[in-house]
């Protein structure tokens, strides 16, 4: 696909779900999704390889929650894989400070590469566990939002996750299903490290005004500061999620 095609493509899918790219953005969106794809014949980044669904899957999926990020300054994406949301929210975010977090060295050399190729500015992709930065004082409680397009459990992503959040700042879980009944039993763990639940929106991704993708956006307010001891080490996440 060439660039004017993909610009096509991503102007269609965009109206459709009623998301707005720059044509500079679009040019760099362009630019990533080429070296995703690259880098994918060396190393599993995703599985999604159909450009249309790339478009779709990951770059609109990832711009549907960019509304809750306005006048935000800074954002860390745990377990950001290939770089969703993260490194769209940037592209589309000039002014927001981001950092990308992941376990695996591979995808933060990829994610290193982007950014590198893009010229993004004031943005750092880092090889680290959540449970490590959250213990950390250069990092905990040190972000306005913080988020996550993982599949952990809910009681497990929120120990993950809301050590990281500032105070008044918020946390932003991307589920594909199961998102209600996850919150109900996960409504404890909230409370114990600091949060409240804001809200629940349902969004559909869609193509030919067909729904393509349910997504649940959970956002949490941080509105106290997270116990010392929480993130636990993983060996006990592991073992024992909160309840």
């Amino acid at each position: 696909m060439g660039l004017e095609e993909f610009k096509e493509r991503v102007d269609i899918l965009s109206d459709i779900n009623n998301i707005k790219f720059s044509e500079e953005e679009q040019e760099k969106l362009y630019k990533y999704m080429e070296l995703l794809l690259e880098w994918n014949e060396k190393m599993n980044l995703t599985a999604i390889t159909n450009e249309d669904e790339i478009i779709l899957k990951h770059f609109i999926d990832s711009a549907i929650i960019n509304k809750y990020t306005d006048n935000m300054k800074n954002l860390i994406d745990v377990g950001t894989g290939a770089g969703f949301p993260g490194m769209v929210l940037k592209i589309i975010n000039k002014d927001l400070d981001v950092v990308l977090l992941d376990a695996l060295n591979k995808r933060i050399n990829f994610l290193s590469k982007v950014i590198e190729k893009l010229n993004l500015k004031n943005i750092e992709a880092i090889h680290g566990r959540a449970e490590e930065l959250g213990k950390n004082e250069k990092y905990r409680e040190q972000y306005d939002v913080v988020t996550s397009r993982a599949v952990a459990n809910m009681n497990v992503l929120l120990e993950y996750m809301l050590p990281l959040v500032k105070v008044g700042g918020i946390c932003i879980c991307m589920k594909s299903k199961n998102a209600k009944e996850e919150i109900e039993s996960s409504k404890n763990v909230i409370t114990l490290l600091g949060g409240e639940l804001e809200k629940i929106e349902t969004l559909y991704l869609k193509e030919k005004e067909e729904n393509i993708l349910e997504r649940d956006i959970i956002i949490i307010r941080k509105k106290c500061s997270t116990p010392g001891v929480y993130p636990r080490n993983p060996n006990k996440i592991n073992k024992k999620a909160l309840s």
